[in-house]
């Protein structure tokens, strides 16, 4: 692991400060208080903790009554929101939980003490709690054991706990790939008996877990291990449904379909955006669709492009995801090919082509393709070496006439006006047309079928 950066460090040092603030506080008022869950996990691995939950004895009102401002974001099952310096903390009271109904949510808690809250946690590597103050681990179900092993062992009975919530079925999955601990037998087993249940889970929520696979590091071991569990078959069967589809051997000798995404996976970095992480996950996901063979016997995909933004947008959709997610990833599914003719591509097609909003996600999942096939970036360094010697104002300049110079010149408003002034944009971007006047003259002679007066010698 990297050693952090002094200004990294210092953030650490301030989030722990005001969390430690809310604990001291509850601690002097005479609550047992303590960091619960994935901030004690991280710490005992050498992470820094990115955010930090705080469990207590003291009940809701009694949280409201210690702290100013608080925000009671699930007070019926004991957590409020506390403002601490530039942060927020989630306060939650010890509890345990009563029946489950609808594998999320139980019908109601009882608040109770330290160790029966810690047993009706997920993951015993998740179920531990740190006091601050004291400067001591406190845990009641073998987590730090679990942890120096490197394994994700369900707390209690796993059945039981995956019945609870089912998201927890791909928590583990994601635990388990993040950290690079295998997942216990009898956990492992309780989460293929459940797989199907996975649906019973809103789409949003798995939506969410997936973008923490794909972004956090390790999204080809996640999304093998989804496989590997029959989950993926529940969660995202497009992606299923790519194993079997065989590639031409010459274009991609690494296998299948299935087998290429999942390299691409392997080549996602922790910390990618969501729409580079989705867009590299579905750039093929139309192939199966639109397999041909040739009478050579190789394989073809016509229109895998096109179908594939068509598909990506129903399956981000079905997941919940943003408009924008959705439409900058069906981009990047739809051109993820385009930049294979980039050497033949006119000027002004070529300059339109690089300057498009997304083109540095559209670059790195190219390069991420090409790595994961043949790894032939042929294609990709020429669009990087014209990225690098192009400017914004050569690939964009200001344009030489509008919409109100049509005018001027007669032309009545219309569809035409498009045709015009891309025909001049053209132009201008090939170097053809230098000034106002070069692009009036130009459209009069091209448009209005005017005849240039002869250059005076």
């Amino acid at each position: 692991m990297s050693s952090p950066s002094r200004s990294g460090t210092q953030t650490a040092s301030l989030l722990r400060s005001e969390a430690e603030h809310i604990v001291r506080r509850l601690q002097a008022a005479g609550h047992v208080a303590v960091f619960a869950g994935g901030s004690v996990r991280d710490a005992l691995l050498g992470y820094a903790p990115t955010d930090y939950d705080v469990a207590t004895s003291a009940r809701p009102e009694d949280v409201e009554a210690l702290f100013e401002h608080t925000v009671p974001i699930g007070r019926q099952f004991g957590i409020v929101l506390v403002p601490s310096g530039q942060h927020h903390f989630e306060v939650a009271t010890f509890r345990k939980d009563d029946q489950y109904v609808d594998g999320r949510r139980p019908v109601a808690v009882e608040f109770t003490d330290i160790e029966t809250d810690a047993r009706r946690r997920d993951f015993t590597i998740n179920a531990m709690f740190e006091d601050p103050v004291a400067g001591r681990i406190l845990d009641f179900v073998g987590g730090r054991a679990d942890l120096e092993a490197g394994i994700v062992r369900a707390v209690g009975n796993a059945r039981d706990r995956f019945a609870e919530d089912h998201l927890r079925l791909l928590r583990a999955v994601r635990f388990s790939s993040r950290l690079g601990f295998p997942i216990e037998r009898e956990t492992l087993d309780a989460v293929v008996h459940a797989a199907a249940t996975i649906t019973k889970v809103s789409a949003e929520r798995i939506g969410d877990e997936l973008v923490r696979m794909l972004t956090e590091g390790r999204a080809r071991q996640s999304f093998e291990l989804l496989d590997q569990t029959g989950l993926l078959a529940h969660v995202l069967p497009e992606i299923s449904e790519l194993k079997g589809c065989e590639q031409s051997p010459e274009h991609h000798p690494e296998g299948d379909v299935f087998v290429h995404t999942m390299l691409c996976l392997g080549h996602l970095p922790a910390g990618c955006s969501e729409t580079l992480a989705f867009g590299v996950l579905l750039h093929d996901v139309a192939k199966p669709l639109c397999a041909g063979t040739k009478p050579d016997g190789s394989r073809t995909f016509y229109g895998h492009t096109r179908d594939g933004a068509e598909m990506s947008t129903q399956i981000l959709r079905r997941l919940r995801r943003s408009n924008a997610t959705i439409e900058r990833v069906a981009f990047l599914v739809d051109q993820h090919l385009r930049h294979c003719s980039a050497a033949e591509m006119r000027a002004s097609t070529l300059k339109r082509f690089l300057r498009q909003e997304g083109i540095d996600e559209l670059m790195e999942l190219a390069r991420i393709d090409a790595l994961s096939s043949r790894g032939d970036l042929t294609h990709w360094n020429f669009c990087q070496s014209a990225l690098a010697e192009l400017s914004d104002e050569q690939m964009k300049p200001p344009p030489l006439i509008r919409g109100e110079d049509l005018r001027e010149l007669g032309m009545e408003p219309g569809p035409l006006f498009k045709t015009v002034l891309r025909s001049v944009e053209d132009a201008q971007l090939e170097g053809r047309l230098q000034s106002r006047q070069d692009a009036l003259d130009y459209v009069r002679r091209e448009f209005l079928g005017e005849q240039q007066p002869p250059e005076r010698s």
